[in-house]
């Protein structure tokens, strides 16, 4: 539920209201809107049977949420959320541009992708340590020494870190080293990891599942969410379907789903939907358009020795040329880069 405060109610209203929902026990989210503040009530609202809120000095109306992710939705941040990751944040008028390989696989691999990506305009190193790979027998990625040279590399450019973690033993070895954790499509339903990125308080990208529907995904955000971390991007990736042209099918629609859903950011990884470099640009270019906050690429100083999705990596060179036309669509939709 939502309790929406009258135009012009002041703090001590605010204060007065969310006193009374703690004291029975209820969480408390206010949102301060620039028409109207809103407070969201986090528990189960039985607990204020015999108590009308509306009532109360300030209070507008109180509207009940049907959704089975409530912090995640849009109704009890309005204006949306923004996602601050150091100095760089995700949701706002600026696309945040994440790039680099697949896997970490050397110091001069992830050194010169770093590079690369950086002159060409982009703010996070985004480069996979553990590898949760579909074979067993494929490389793995080089795990704890994996997060240490996406450190050193992104110190070396000014650099955020993105890289993937796998289970809640890594958390604290990873917080020494990342910047923002990401949740893959394997594990976007892994509950117990999702509560503990949450208590963690370091910023997610939380990728779909392969074959997660909206609803999963945003329930997913809310786990994380409800331990108190709302520093939550969601990462549309594509989904599998019956085509087999591409590796999996971009959903494009979902980012104007989520952007009248939920409150929270919403980026595109246009290069585990592709599987192809080829596509990557004109998906990239969709996404940009139809409002996505960001993009999420891979890049590689040389693709064809890739260990991991060689067929998907850019180069340096072609991300550089990537960026600058995603620019233009960015500045027809007023965006910025």
């Amino acid at each position: 539920m939502i309790i929406v405060m009258k135009h012009g109610a002041g703090e001590k209203a605010v204060q007065q209201v969310s006193d009374v929902l703690k004291e029975h026990g209820l969480g408390v989210h206010i949102s301060n809107g620039s028409t109207a503040t809103i407070i969201g009530v986090i528990g189960d609202k039985a607990k204020l049977s015999g108590v009308n809120l509306e009532l109360m000095e300030g209070v507008d109306k109180c509207v009940p949420i049907m959704h089975s992710y409530k912090l995640a939705s849009r109704e009890i941040c309005p204006q949306g959320r923004t996602v601050q990751v150091g100095d760089q944040v995700i949701g706002g008028q600026k696309l945040a541009m994440m790039a680099g390989p697949c896997a970490v696989e050397s110091e001069e691999q992830v050194f010169a992708a770093a590079r690369g990506v950086r002159q060409a305009g982009a703010a996070f190193l985004r480069g996979g340590a553990y590898k949760p790979r579909t074979s067993p027998y494929a490389f793995q990625g080089m795990e704890d020494e994996g997060y240490r040279l996406l450190r050193r590399a992104a110190d070396a450019e000014g650099l955020k870190v993105v890289s993937e973690v796998i289970s809640e033993n890594q958390l604290d070895t990873a917080a020494k080293y990342c910047d923002m954790f990401q949740i893959g499509a394997r594990n976007m339903q892994n509950f117990r990891l999702l509560r503990a990125v949450g208590r963690s308080g370091v910023p997610v990208l939380l990728k779909r599942g392969i074959a997660s529907t909206v609803e999963e995904w945003l329930d997913a955000a809310e786990y994380i969410m409800s331990e108190g971390n709302y520093n939550v991007v969601l990462c549309e990736r594509g989904i599998r379907t019956f085509e087999t042209s591409t590796r999996n099918t971009l959903d494009i629609s979902a980012v104007p789903v989520i952007k009248e859903r939920s409150c929270l950011p919403v980026i595109v990884d246009p290069s585990h939907a592709a599987g192809k470099s080829a596509y990557i640009l004109p998906l990239s270019l969709a996404a940009a358009a139809a409002g996505a906050d960001g993009l999420i690429i891979e890049v590689h100083p040389n693709p064809k020795c890739a260990l991991s999705d060689a067929a998907q990596q850019l180069t340096p060179q072609a991300y550089g040329e990537l960026f600058e036309q995603v620019r233009r669509v960015a500045q027809a939709v007023g965006r910025t880069m």
